[in-house]
């Protein structure tokens, strides 16, 4: 009888930490997001609610890129911008990044732009990212996730995940899965 109340009194520990654990991480991540909208500057957004889903405007961020260089998500307001998250372990990755290319180099001149994100806590190592970037011809900023904080605030759980974000900050589209050039097209051609 003893080994049960201990075996139920630690079952119970567990759900309590279990719950305590996600309400922290939801904690964080309202966090991060109240965090983006202080930082996007010169941009009325007062009205607009932070978010990832259609109409909210996207979460900011700034990562770096295997260079160094350091990119925000607010530096391309007023560009149309494909986010793309992906890893080079997965192959419908692989598959969509020649024609993620095609368009950048296709619209790179027309206030329309292309990042890719590397979810780089799944990775193996960070010469694989280089390879793959170098293997592709990848001429659009690849910038490195290497904590996941962005993957956890767009609440990315499958790869590859992309969203669609208009000039003004605002997500259009969120995509699941590979796209080909022509859904690219079209996707953006619809938005300002």
């Amino acid at each position: 009888m003893k080994k049960n109340i201990i075996v139920v009194v630690m079952l119970l520990a567990l759900v309590a930490w279990g719950i305590n654990d996600t309400i922290k991480k939801n904690d964080d991540r309202q966090a991060s997001l109240a965090g983006s909208e202080q930082a996007i500057e010169g941009i009325d957004i007062s009205s607009q609610t932070i978010g990832i889903n259609q109409g909210n405007v996207a979460p900011d961020f700034e990562l770096n890129t295997l260079d160094g260089d350091s990119y925000k998500l607010s530096d391309f307001r007023g560009q149309k911008v494909i986010v793309n998250m992906w890893a080079t372990w997965c192959p419908p990755c692989r598959a969509e990044m020649p024609d993620m290319q095609k368009f950048y180099e296709k619209h790179k001149d027309e206030n329309t732009t292309v990042i890719a994100i590397n979810m780089t806590t799944s990775e193996k190592s960070i010469d694989r990212i280089s390879k793959f970037i170098n293997e592709f011809g990848i001429t659009f900023p690849v910038l490195l996730d290497e904590q996941n904080k962005v993957g956890d605030i767009y609440q990315v759980y499958a790869l590859p995940t992309s969203f669609i974000i208009d000039s003004k900050g605002v997500i259009q589209q969120k995509v699941t899965g590979p796209m080909n050039h022509e859904m690219m097209e079209k996707m953006v051609s619809k938005i300002r």
